[in-house]
């Protein structure tokens, strides 16, 4: 992933890069060199050079940013549509329980808006919108206790592996009980 915050950079963070840029720009005019221009804005020489290449060959006006490098999947308006859909429940949209997965509001967003995401896309998208993982407040009125109860006590050592193994072992070369040493020295 390019970006830690999961999309491309936000408004306030490309207005920064603007504003570097435009520096940039007025020291081009005064004549700095290519090197100079970058240890006073603290960027690569490499991004003074395509800097310096864009103003020369569309001024100032070619280092303006052009805005964010894709639009969203889903538009405002649209994400408010899938929120009130969301908000209906799982079973009112054909599924047996009222678990929301990505694969399901995936599977929503395509049959509603006709749109083809991702589940890394649509984890993204409900994270830019303020939704987040959740966990159930209170345990399922389903649960059988005693069937749990008797699942970690039989079941779960069983599918457990063992942490280490048993008996001495070690990679000393020089130890008796390696095999290298047994098979070089009988």
């Amino acid at each position: 992933m390019r970006y830690p915050q999961g999309g491309g950079l936000t408004a306030g963070r490309r207005a920064f890069r603007e504003r570097i840029r435009l520096e940039a720009a007025e020291l081009f005019a005064a004549g700095a060199s290519n090197a100079v221009i970058a240890k006073v804005l603290r960027v690569s020489v490499r991004s003074v050079q395509r800097w310096r290449k864009a103003y020369e060959s569309g001024g100032e006006g070619a280092l303006h940013s052009s805005g964010p490098a894709s639009l969203p999947v889903l538009s405002d308006r649209l994400f408010a549509v899938l929120e009130e859909e969301l908000e209906e429940g799982a079973v009112a949209h054909g599924w047996p329980d009222q678990k929301w997965t990505l694969s399901r509001i995936r599977t929503l967003t395509g049959r509603r808006f006709h749109k083809s995401m991702t589940l890394c896309g649509v984890a993204k998208m409900l994270n830019r919108h303020g939704w987040s993982h959740q966990v159930p407040a209170r345990r399922a009125l389903e649960r059988d206790e005693e069937a749990v109860a008797g699942w970690v006590k039989e079941t779960w050592p069983q599918v457990e592996a063992p942490w280490r193994r048993s008996g001495p072992s070690s990679s000393s070369r020089t130890r008796a009980g390696s095999r290298w040493v047994q098979s070089r020295f009988p």
